[in-house]
């Protein structure tokens, strides 16, 4: 199994902003830290902040941070919310497979993803910046460590 970009980039943001303090990066500042492109960083932080998880102020002052509910937020329901509910497999595209009505993979492969998130539901952003990741997230932002 394979993340989208997107669900990658929406953990090191939120894991960015966790580290954050009272500072507001902006979304530019942010891209710039995670070495992506700022139209990318654009479209997750928008996302993000349609979950609640992020909170972004415009203008002057303005910036990112991380909500209360962004900070114990669990790694497997943001990765849900990128990666959609749908089946590791499509089984019934524009051309159905001809084992559907009798195979077993679909199963498997459903009951894998399931432990995959499993795995990562008990796991908060708040989890992920614990030492050693947090103060090294403080040092390619460029803010010194407090």
């Amino acid at each position: 199994m394979r993340l989208l970009r997107s669900t990658d980039l929406a953990l090191r943001v939120l894991m960015r902003l966790a580290v954050a303090g009272d500072s507001t990066p902006t979304t530019r500042q942010v891209a710039e830290d995670m070495d992506v492109p700022y139209t990318h960083a654009a479209k997750v932080v928008a996302e993000l902040q349609h979950l609640g998880l992020v909170d972004a102020r415009r203008g002057r002052g303005g910036g990112l941070a991380l909500s209360e509910k962004g900070r114990t937020a669990s790694v497997g329901a943001v990765v849900r919310a990128f990666e959609g509910e749908g089946d590791v497999v499509e089984c019934e595209g524009s051309t159905p497979c001809p084992l559907i009505s009798a195979c077993r993979l679909r199963g498997a492969l459903r009951r894998a993803q399931e432990a995959f998130y499993a795995t990562l539901d008990p796991v908060t952003v708040a989890d992920m910046v614990a030492d050693p990741t947090g103060p090294l997230l403080l040092s390619i932002s460029g803010r010194p460590p407090s």
